[in-house]
């Protein structure tokens, strides 16, 4: 599988930066996993011809590629980074490329919450029409004292959370497969209900 993390965060010191550089490594033999940076994005501004910018427009089409999408987001005030609703705001705007892609949710935060009620912003962001992202339902990893949660080589050394994280990548990893699977299931089911009234309309007329 090819999943893409995205950085939820223009920080240039973030633990969910190394959060998502770790599960790189460590899943290194069951995914392909890319990091994405946000941070050199531009901001929202609502283009007249719903044209993404350079930057927006390749991201759109690496989560188009991609099996499915990490998201990892730090919380602000209770919500997700402004940087990061920036780049949602495009995504809706222009390509909409998360619809029906499965997007997992991760985050860290220095406290001990581990930014659970910006993953609770999220999924309601990602869950709106513009979006329509399928996330991994009743499903969350929370790293919290996330400053203390890595060695010098980026290794998580919680072993609870890393027991959790795993746990939570093999969901995600079958979350994949059958929502995929689904997706392709509907949407040739639909193919074929409209090549099937287009014909029938097609024999009457015929008749």
């Amino acid at each position: 599988m090819k999943f893409i993390s995205i950085v939820g965060t223009n920080s240039n010191d973030s633990t969910n930066r190394k959060l998502l550089q770790y599960m790189k490594k460590h899943f290194a033999e069951k995914a392909v996993i890319e990091v994405w940076e946000i941070k050199d994005l531009p901001a929202f501004n609502e283009p007249e011809d719903k044209l993404a910018p350079v930057g927006i427009a390749a991201l759109s089409a690496e989560i188009l590629a991609a099996d499915g999408v990490i998201i990892s987001t730090p919380e602000y005030d209770h919500a997700i980074p402004a940087a990061l609703k920036s780049v949602l705001e495009w995504l809706s705007y222009t390509t909409r490329p998360l619809i029906d892609k499965p997007v997992m949710i991760v985050g860290a935060s220095h406290g001990s919450l581990g930014s659970s009620r910006a993953q609770a912003h999220l999924r309601q962001i990602l869950d709106s029409p513009e979006l329509k992202a399928r996330i991994m339902p009743s499903s969350e990893f929370l790293l919290g004292r996330s400053l203390d949660a890595f060695d010098e080589e980026g290794n998580l050394i919680y072993g609870d959370k890393i027991t959790e994280l795993e746990e939570c990548f093999a969901e995600f990893s079958l979350f994949v497969e059958i929502t995929n699977q689904l997706v392709k299931d509907h949407r040739f089911k639909a193919n074929q209900t409209k090549l099937f009234s287009w014909e029938h309309l097609a024999d009457g007329g015929l008749n």
